[in-house]
């Protein structure tokens, strides 16, 4: 693991790193918040995927979440949304390829032999950070934004035990059903819908619920709400009688400052399970 930088932020260190990995099989790089707590022994962790167009760098630099996760003691990861390099396939429209990993384990040319993010953002990351970093393994929680708010909730309810809160700012609902995940879905998995189907947060409430809880944040001007489809999520989980806060934000979009409005909340949602 390679050092980009460290610096001194709200009292702990906001770090860049790079790695090798063997689930994506390129070099791979993330951010990590460590409060000042970490210097004492490990510290809960909070999750941040990010959206489609994004690296590791759109959240730890916009999201204003490093000062919120200061003053409650909480380390902060940010993965990248896809593998890089040269030999990674892409494709020319944004929203498949490069920055739109849509957190999914590739089976189909020629995406499989980089496209891992699943395993990468559940299994080979976790082990890095626990094994590198004052982490606590135990004391876990996730969140996320659009393409990163899919992966947050499908990992969360694919994972038990693993997470002990989950969140998501305008996250991609429904993939399965709409033209952000239909396309991307066809391209890493094939026509497979069991496979499609396990990463589609819609199906996976209706089938198995969520024990943990769970905060879900939109904005009601977000200029993608028919691609997000959050009312098929509120109806799966008020199906299942999951306790949850949904909010629909008034005048709020799908951007960063969105985001970042609610930051606070989402922090302060996370520190309460983690410390409880």
């Amino acid at each position: 693991m390679d050092v980009i930088s460290e610096n001194r932020c709200f009292g702990g260190t906001q770090g860049v790193y790079s790695h090798r990995s063997e689930a994506t099989d390129c070099d791979m790089t993330f951010g990590l918040f460590l409060p000042e707590e970490a210097e004492d022994g490990p510290v809960p962790v909070l999750w941040y995927l990010s959206g489609l167009t994004c690296t590791h760098e759109n959240a730890m630099v916009k999201a204003g979440a490093q000062a919120w996760a200061s003053e409650q003691g909480l380390a902060l990861v940010f993965p990248d949304t896809s593998p890089r390099g040269d030999t990674v396939a892409d494709d020319e429209a944004y929203d498949l390829g490069k920055g739109a990993g849509f957190y999914v384990n590739a089976t189909e040319t020629p995406w499989a032999p980089h496209y891992n993010m699943w395993d990468y953002v559940t299994e080979e990351l976790p082990r890095l950070i626990t094994g590198n970093f004052a982490i606590d393994e135990e004391r876990q929680s996730i969140t996320g934004h659009s393409m990163g708010g899919h992966g947050a909730l499908t990992m969360a309810m694919r994972l038990p035990g693993r997470f002990r809160s989950v969140s998501a700012f305008a996250p991609i609902c429904h993939p399965t059903a709409g033209d952000w995940g239909r396309k991307q879905l066809q391209a890493y998995l094939g026509d497979a819908p069991d496979a499609w189907a396990a990463h589609d947060a819609t199906l996976l409430m209706r089938g198995e619920g969520l024990d943990i809880p769970l905060l879900v944040d939109t904005g009601s001007n977000d200029q993608f709400i028919d691609l997000l489809m959050p009312e098929a999520f509120a109806e799966a989980v008020n199906a299942r009688r999951v306790p949850a806060q949904l909010r629909l934000q008034k005048g709020y979009d799908h951007s960063y400052f969105f985001v970042s409005t609610f930051m606070e909340d989402h922090i302060a949602f996370h520190a309460e399970a983690l410390y409880s």
